[in-house]
């Protein structure tokens, strides 16, 4: 399989990565191709022996590419895909396309825009850190990943995918873009901006000094809220194609959380004094919520 990845951080590096290690006919059977407008992370790819070819264009690099895996931030994504239905049309040829981007309705809107043999994925794995210095092989072993046709996916298509998909040690989960856009506001783009937003209630946004109890918070915080807060460490550029890319479904899912926000507050600041017993019971509920 020719593979082209077009965007080399911690997903396509990964990606790549995986392939060498876990595809036993990986040396053979795989011949894979680096882009990204940063030279650095490819030209140590190829130092590595991680991917054969980085050519300096990306028409170069999409030139006999039976798949090409858009691994780049969402926003760049979006703009790749119009580039794909007009100037870069011709140097697809015949290949398929999919994708890393963890939001689905408009990257699919604008794949079946232009007709392009697109099948939307999702791998459900990450890290706080990014670029490919972090990329790991093992990154997508026993993970999901969702898949997603477009209105002009062939056979082929969803079988070079799923090619891809078994070759990193990942599971397929074929979704709707809608059910998967909802869920994963759910469990990971409402947590990446709660994180940030708990950032700038407790430490203060950087635009600004920051809050005077700051200092002495800082020296006192420790596992709890370096859990909390792991996800804000993460590439802003990153976080903010998501939360642009999912904006009515992680919108939808922070008034859920306000509503409830609320009648903690109202639990906490009862005129009688916090009702222990209740708050016990918020508490019990959440941990066998978890527990299933």
């Amino acid at each position: 399989m020719r593979l082209t990845i077009v965007g080399f951080g911690l997903i396509g590096g990964s990606v790549a990565r995986a392939l060498r290690q876990f595809d036993p006919s990986a040396a053979q059977g795989w011949r894979i191709t680096a882009w990204s407008r940063t030279r650095t992370p490819v030209d140590q790819a190829i130092r590595d022996g991680v991917v054969d070819a980085a050519p300096d264009s990306l028409e170069a690099a999409l030139d006999g590419a039976e798949m090409v895996l858009l691994a780049a931030p969402p926003l760049a994504c979006l703009d790749l895909l119009d580039r794909f239905g007009g100037p870069l049309r011709a140097a697809l040829g015949d290949a398929t396309i999919t994708d890393a981007v963890s939001a689905k309705t408009q990257v699919l809107a604008r794949a079946d825009l232009s007709s392009l043999h697109f099948v939307g994925g999702h791998p459900m794995a990450g890290r706080e850190l990014s670029g490919y210095a972090a990329a790991s092989s093992d990154l997508f072993a026993g993970r999901p990943w969702v898949t997603v046709p477009g209105a002009e996916a062939r056979l082929i298509d969803t079988q070079r995918v799923r090619q891809l998909i078994d070759a990193c040690g990942a599971v397929e989960v074929p979704m709707t873009a809608a059910a998967h856009d909802s869920a994963v506001a759910a469990i990971s783009h409402m947590p990446l901006v709660v994180s940030a937003a708990l950032v700038e209630a407790v430490a203060g946004r950087a635009t600004q000094p920051p809050r005077s109890d700051w200092p002495a918070a800082e020296k006192l915080a420790a596992t709890g809220w370096a859990g909390m807060t792991r996800l804000a460490l993460g590439e802003p550029a990153m976080g903010a194609g998501i939360a642009a890319t999912n904006s009515a479904a992680i919108a939808a899912r922070l008034r859920d959380l306000r509503a409830v926000l609320d009648e903690w507050l109202a639990d906490l600041e009862s005129p009688d004094g916090p009702a222990v017993e209740r708050l016990y019971e918020r508490f019990d509920a959440a941990r066998d919520r978890l527990k299933g």
